[in-house]
């Protein structure tokens, strides 16, 4: 692989679900890195970090998508961004390689031959790149019954049309190109892990945490510490774009709000609600039309301090559910490649930080130990 005039390699994110919300909100910031860097590098996390490996604006982006509208018909259809953003660069945009999903009518080995060859031309086309695989697809309905131990397994046990996302890990993985898992899909099951370890590959996951989760792990941080006690928590999330109608179906829901619900217990270290005899920790999210990207979030938090006398906070959150998203893929992808270079291969616990769920032997639950290891994994690096 060559360098640039600077050492320097660039980055090629490949992303399944490239036309999704977050995906085509991407797609401009990789766009906008090249021309007004400054309305991106300041909201990245790793801003001014891995400078000696690869140019902060030297990105790449190509994927994989079932629509077969243009990048830029996404980006309007999604209604994130305004067309003062994207419109000057819309041919830029358009030029993204975004192939076709495999067919759901393929089995798994075909599905995977299929993308690994899509990765072999992105390869040839981006000799000078460092490629990093982004998982964004739906929250799938069904699971394995039970996690893969053998890629067998994965044959056998899990279908290939309704969990997609083990095709793209797989084929990343042969192709020995490090894996982010930012859906609440059960990627990270012992035959994949197995297979990245085998081939040198490092993954991240699952479930990126980027709005209302990730004030929660703030906030019941500072609780803990404070030794105030947790005495009940009730969220809601009203959004309106595709993840929002998506995860109205409780099947499709039910990872992501295991993945809400259990991160606090870990943090607290009790489970919430036990006086009671029942969680005392609700999670709801509902799909509601007309806030489109523009996610609510609403919190009531009960605390009990001295004397066991109740005390109650209220949280507001009004975000944007991409604009949240997006920058944090950014930021993923140059730790995982930034990993990559170094050796680092299978899970890579110490970055809970960005995850709802992190995956990994031991990994960072506060807030503040989360901050900690990654001063320390960057210490390494």
């Amino acid at each position: 692989m060559s360098l640039d005039p600077n050492g320097s390699k660039s980055l090629l994110l490949l992303v399944a679900g490239a036309k999704g919300a977050i995906g085509s909100t991407l797609a401009a910031a990789v766009s906008m890195l090249r021309h007004h860097p400054e309305s991106v590098l300041p909201y990245l996390t790793t801003a001014g970090k891995f400078s000696r490996l690869f140019p902060q604006q030297a990105v790449h982006l190509a994927g994989w998508d079932v629509a077969d509208h243009s990048l830029t018909t996404a980006i309007s259809r999604h209604g994130v961004l305004p067309k003062a953003v994207w419109e000057p660069y819309q041919d830029e945009i358009n030029r993204v390689e975004v192939f076709p999903s495999p067919s759901v009518d393929l089995d798994r080995a075909a599905q995977v031959q299929q993308i690994i060859l899509d990765i072999q031309s992105l390869k040839t086309r981006f000799p000078d790149a460092l490629p990093v695989f982004i998982n964004l697809l739906p929250a799938c309905a069904a699971e394995p019954s039970h996690a893969p131990e053998t890629l067998s397994d994965i044959h056998a046990h899990t279908d290939a049309s309704e969990f997609p996302d083990l095709s793209y890990a797989l084929a990343a993985i042969a192709c020995r190109i490090p894996v982010v898992n930012f859906t609440p899909n059960p990627l990270e099951c012992p035959a994949v892990i197995q297979e990245a370890e085998k081939n040198g590959v490092c993954m991240a996951g699952c479930d990126g945490k980027t709005g209302q989760t990730y004030f929660k792990v703030v906030l019941a941080s500072a609780f803990k510490a404070r030794n105030l006690q947790v005495d009940g928590w009730y969220s809601l999330n009203i959004l309106g774009n595709a993840d929002g109608k998506n995860l109205m179906d409780p099947e499709r829901a039910a990872g992501k709000l295991a993945n809400k619900t259990h991160l606090l217990d870990d943090i607290l270290g009790y489970p919430v609600g036990e006086k009671y005899g029942a969680p005392s920790h609700k999670v709801h999210i509902d799909y509601y039309p007309p806030r489109g990207d523009a996610k609510e979030a609403w919190d009531v938090i009960d605390l009990i301090g001295l004397f066991d006398l109740p005390m109650s906070i209220r949280v507001n959150l009004q975000g944007r559910d991409s604009i949240l998203a997006a920058p944090l893929v950014l930021d993923l992808a140059r730790w995982m490649a930034a990993l990559s270079i170094s050796g680092r291969k299978g899970l890579i616990p110490e970055l809970g930080f960005y995850f709802k769920k992190p995956m990994g032997d031991c990994p960072p639950v506060t807030f503040q130990e989360q901050l900690n290891c990654l001063q320390s994994l960057e210490k390494d690096l």
